[in-house]
């Protein structure tokens, strides 16, 4: 169960099937999180890739604060049908487009095709560093960031994600949120000639 924390649909509840294996991002964290990128980016007019969207709390969020171009990826069959069922429901089908794939396949078929504001990952917690590592270097190497964008990785806490692009971590308790700024351009450092 979690809650949709502002926006339209603010104070809704959403809850999962019992049998669903899944940990949302909890309602303290998440408001910290839409709080930093709210004073970034105008929710209106970003386009955002919610990576391991789960069953749609990061994504159902950005919806409800008006974000037209949500894109969701998971890989299980039983999460993507209450995605699409329950953005029907609230009325955010046109919003969010939601792709049944595996993150990292689907990061590598895609490659160039789309760039976005905000690209979300919210990996299982086992996940392992490398995998972790593999991740942010498909979503930076490939364009999935537009210059001004951003990559937000939920982890544990005890997981350090270094990384030369990383800009910030913040702590909420046993997660934490790292932010990764895009590679710069090739040819679009300037220089001053004196």
């Amino acid at each position: 169960m979690y809650r949709i924390i502002s926006g339209k649909w603010k104070a809704k509840k959403i809850a999962a099937p019992r049998h669903f294996d899944v940990r949302p991002t909890t309602d303290f964290a998440k408001e910290a999180l839409f709080s930093i990128l709210e004073n970034t980016y105008d929710m209106q007019s970003v386009a955002v890739l919610d990576l391991f969207a789960g069953i749609g709390s990061i994504s159902f969020e950005f919806a409800s604060r008006g974000t037209q171009d949500i894109t969701s990826v998971e890989m299980n069959p039983k999460h993507t049908s209450f995605l699409n069922s329950t953005a029907a429901e609230l009325g955010f089908s046109l919003q969010v487009s939601v792709q049944r794939g595996d993150v990292f396949d689907w990061l590598k078929k895609f490659r160039n095709k789309k760039s976005f504001e905000i690209v979300f990952s919210d990996a299982p917690f086992e996940t392992e560093e490398k995998k972790y590592q593999e991740l942010i270097s498909l979503v930076l190497k490939n364009k999935y960031l537009k210059e001004n964008g951003v990559l937000i990785i939920e982890h544990q806490s005890r997981m350090k994600l270094d990384h030369p692009n990383l800009t910030d971590t913040r702590k909420y308790g046993n997660v934490s949120f790292s932010f990764y700024r895009p590679y710069e351009e090739e040819g679009s450092i300037e220089t001053t000639e004196e």
